[in-house]
């Protein structure tokens, strides 16, 4: 068995423990209550309710929830379903060191299996962690190279991440976990050609129905090459991973998973360290003088759109995005990006006052602002997506993003998943959405 094989088996079905376990446990809890809410808010988007209609078409035994449905449909279908469903609005958890979204392709397969097989919320949230972590870290041992090639992490590490967890729940062995991983190393996919259209949520949920599939295969005697991840033609080899086996390092001990960053802004992941910078600043949008934001040249090309009109061009724009905050308009809410916003004198004569400055020194995850008042004052703060957040000070702003989203049915489903979560309750929540 390789060495990567090795550290994934071990890790999936040993104890959750560490010193940091507790605080990765609150961090997933979070992380469920984030995904729980962006898949309720997604529920009705094209590509979800297609997914969902075929699934439904499809029919099977009732073995697991699907977030809009009141019916259940069979397990693998259901984290299908879920996992695009909770893409669909890309507005779910990232992690930068990974380059892709932990959650969307672990937590359907582990919910799914979890209500199918009826396991206590405290395995639901142990099984989702040990996947989203083991994401994360192969993730990183893919690398840039992996992800600047063509494929989505998302996709392909994700799936490893959901066959750990669907795996953990079905209490694969040792030897049942590798076949499984191996399988899996054969059905992963995703490509990064895919993004701006339907596809992209389509990958969350490939991932995560592909950790059902082999984890139940592996269960019933399925056998996979050992070889399968880091081989001579293993996964990591033909799919330009660069085998940094430093990802591995603390992995049972230390939790990267602890540094998944959440989206509290319905815009391009791009804009959220100016937005965060911009809401230190204590000024009214009337006194604004002008405003200088200095970001990373990735983003010229991403999120860099001078005049936005419409008000999907919005979420690309830095220029309107700080004219929203500066007068005080909700970027957590959905429909503050509509047309009309775009369109909007003030908020259009207030970006055109926003200069947009590429610079090197700046990291991916951060940006920098100065807002010069008409009285001459001028304001300056910066702020890295990187910073750490107290568990206490995400878990109010996720909660203030479920409410902004979800109106008074936030409250439920936040207590429906707490610290440890009620399966039966938060199962039902996403049927009756």
């Amino acid at each position: 068995m390789g060495h990567v094989m090795d550290k994934l088996v071990r890790f999936g079905v040993a104890p959750v423990m560490g010193d940091q376990a507790h605080d990765a446990r609150e961090m997933m809890a979070m992380s469920l209550l984030d995904w729980a809410t962006v898949a309720i808010a997604g529920r009705n988007e094209p590509v979800a309710r297609i997914v969902r209609e075929m699934a439904v078409d499809d029919g099977g035994d009732g073995q697991a929830s699907i977030v809009g449905r009141s019916r259940k449909l069979p397990v693998r279908a259901a984290a299908m379903v879920n996992g695009v469903a909770s893409h669909a609005l890309d507005y779910d958890d990232t992690h930068f060191a990974h380059i892709g979204h932990p959650s969307v392709a672990v937590v359907p397969a582990a919910l799914a299996v979890s209500e199918w097989i009826r396991a206590p919320g405290s395995e639901l949230l142990d099984a989702a962690l040990v996947g989203v972590e083991g994401s994360i870290r192969l993730g990183r041992w893919l690398g840039r190279n992996h992800y600047q090639t063509g494929f989505h992490q998302t996709a392909t590490a994700g799936a490893f991440g959901a066959t750990l967890a669907a795996g953990r729940l079905l209490a694969l062995s040792s030897h049942q976990m590798a076949h499984a991983l191996g399988l899996c190393a054969t059905r992963a996919s995703g490509l990064k050609s895919q993004f701006g259209t339907m596809g992209k949520p389509y990958h969350a949920g490939l991932a995560t129905e592909t950790g059902v599939e082999v984890a139940r295969a592996a269960k019933a005697g399925f056998t996979s090459a050992r070889e399968g991840i880091e081989g001579p033609q293993g996964f990591g080899r033909t799919h330009a991973g660069e085998g940094d086996m430093t990802a591995f390092d603390g992995l049972g001990r230390q939790w990267d998973s602890l540094t998944i960053s959440h989206k509290f802004h319905a815009c391009c992941h791009g804009i959220h360290a100016m937005l965060e910078a911009l809401s230190k600043i204590d000024c009214a949008a009337g006194d604004v003088a002008e405003i200088q934001l200095w970001t990373h040249p990735r983003w010229m090309s991403v999120c860099n759109i001078p005049h936005p009109s419409t008000g999907l061009e919005v979420k690309f724009s830095y220029a309107h995005c700080a004219a929203m905050i500066l007068s005080d308009v909700d970027t957590a809410a959905l429909e503050s990006f509509s047309d009309q916003v775009a369109r909007d004198p003030a908020l259009v004569a207030l970006a055109s006052r926003v200069h947009v400055v590429a610079d090197d020194n700046i990291s991916e995850t951060a940006a920098r602002v100065e807002v010069t008042k008409n009285n001459g004052a001028v304001l300056s703060r910066d702020h890295n997506l990187k910073a750490p957040v107290r568990l206490a000070d995400r878990r109010l702003k996720l909660e203030a993003k479920s409410r902004a989203l979800l109106g008074e049915r936030a409250d439920q489903l936040i207590e429906a998943v707490g610290s440890l979560p009620d399966l039966p309750a938060l199962c039902t929540l996403l049927r009756t959405s």
